[in-house]
């Protein structure tokens, strides 16, 4: 047992968080990653978005703040669907609440980061209602939504911003409260609420074969906690009833190909309890699941934030505000903090837009990206672009309860003076997949000169889930 403290105490001391220097101007709730290095966050006041850009020397901690683009007037949502899409905008649909009140919102919008600007997005025909709802960017780009009070789904279109529904033939159940967690052969895995213990996998459409859920087995556990609400009301005049499923942790994909799911306190229990998937070798047979520790007593992770650190590890943040890490056996209790998980391409965490979260260990070098194909002069202002193989890291890396979704599964390319070594992110866009763990294969992404990159012999490197290739020369003109 001392031993067993002493290791637990030296992993304590390694985790540490500090203060960002500068305090985000009006707070900061859920953030995105955008393809230049900076991140966007939402503000307290829900319809303002900050951007926090590192600083010369590509510090987080010593960051700035400046104000971006409001969404437009009357969308002012709060728990809604998201993702960074492959061409760097930044999409949310929905929202459980606008304005304030639950409403189960069918509003959305898109991001531009280069003309700093919000467009609104119409909603897939017949939706009146998506709310809080699960969503991923398949590998081909497109991004789908599952509307939370049923089984139907509908993939978005980035170039045309058109909806398409597609089958969700062999559903378990509606899919309020289920998180999405993305698949190296594309599928997507879900741990059902209302259903749960069963946990189900979908297969998207491909060639003349529609999309279909099948069953993944039971998590063997129950990582859903019961609601503590009963009718709901929304819509006009609040005439129509939700009854809420209850809640379930966020779930990631680790670099071993196993998938962490956790959980909120069940019926009749003291604290959440937490599983893990093993996908099949054949992909027509179903996955395993074998019981993870449990979160410590009062403690879960039911609707809250987690990320995959660059050492493989997972960080979940507890609703008792505890930071714990995962390795693949235990859980190691961390320090205290509050707000949402992002991984940065230090290989930081940055917690609710005011913390940076450190670790021990590394990754391993084969989880890097690796550049084969890439300008050996570029020039300010122009684009270019550049190929090699896992571009997109071996995981969605960020995960919520359900909605709030901030994936970071796509390629940053990072420029470094060799003389002054101040640092400068190339805006990426066009990336060739959204896939993870995508192994040997070729991929691609281009990326934006900045016209305010140093010139001379620069040190490029391809950066994915806070984890950077081997770097190349290139020289800037």
């Amino acid at each position: 047992m001392v031993v067993l403290w002493m290791a637990a105490s030296c992993v304590m001391q390694a985790q540490t968080l500090k203060k960002l220097v500068n305090r985000a101007p009006d707070g900061a709730g859920i953030g995105f990653l955008l393809t230049d290095g900076a991140v966007l966050y939402q503000g307290n006041g829900l319809s303002d978005w900050y951007k926090l850009t590192p600083d010369i020397n590509g510090s987080y901690l010593n960051g700035t703040w400046a104000k971006q683009a409001s969404l437009q007037a009357g969308y002012v949502p709060d728990a809604f669907a998201s993702a960074v899409l492959a061409d760097g905008r930044v999409v949310i649909v929905g929202g459980e609440y606008n304005n304030g009140a639950f409403t189960l919102t069918n509003l959305g919008s898109i991001y531009d980061p280069a003309a700093n600007t919000w467009t609104s997005v119409n909603p897939p025909a017949t939706w009146p209602y998506i709310g809080d709802s699960p969503a991923t960017v398949l590998p081909n780009g497109k991004f789908l939504v599952g509307r939370k009070l049923d089984m139907k789904m509908a993939m978005l279109d980035p170039v045309t911003l058109k909806w398409t529904t597609v089958s969700f033939a062999g559903k378990s159940d509606f899919n309020a409260e289920e998180g999405w967690t993305l698949m190296p052969d594309g599928s997507i895995l879900t741990m059902d609420v209302k259903n749960a213990p069963n946990s189900e996998k979908y297969t998207p459409a491909h060639a003349t074969v529609q999309g279909k859920w099948t069953t993944e087995n039971s998590t063997l556990v129950d990582l859903h906690s019961p609601s503590s609400f009963g009718c709901l009301h929304y819509g006009p005049g609040g005439k129509l009833c939700y009854y809420p499923p209850g809640e379930i942790g966020p779930a990631i994909l680790r670099p071993d190909g196993t998938v962490f799911a956790t959980g909120s306190t069940p019926t009749g229990g003291t604290s959440g309890h937490t599983a893990i998937y093993t996908p099949p070798a054949n992909p027509v047979n179903q996955g395993t699941w074998a019981v993870g520790p449990d979160f410590p007593r009062g403690d879960d992770a039911g609707d809250s934030y987690a990320a995959l650190l660059p050492n493989g590890n997972v960080l979940v943040l507890g609703n008792t505000g505890k930071l714990y890490e995962f390795n693949g056996v235990s859980l190691t209790a961390g320090p205290s903090a509050s707000g949402s998980l992002l991984v940065l391409p230090t290989g930081e965490v940055i917690v609710g837009g005011s913390q940076l979260y450190t670790t021990t260990g590394t990754y391993n070098s084969a989880w890097a990206p690796t550049i084969t194909s890439a300008p050996t002069t570029v020039v300010r202002g122009s684009t270019y672009k550049i190929s090699g193989t896992q571009f997109n890291g071996l995981s969605q890396a960020a995960a919520f309860g359900d909605e709030l979704e901030t994936a970071t599964n796509y390629p940053l390319v990072r420029l470094t003076n060799q003389v002054t070594g101040h640092v400068f992110y190339g805006r990426t866009h066009g990336h060739s997949t959204m896939g993870v763990a995508t192994g040997s294969a070729i991929v691609f992404t281009n990326f934006d000169v900045p016209a305010g990159a140093e010139t001379g012999a620069t040190s490029l490197e391809v950066v994915a889930n806070g984890i950077p290739s081997v770097a190349v020369t290139v020289t800037v003109n």
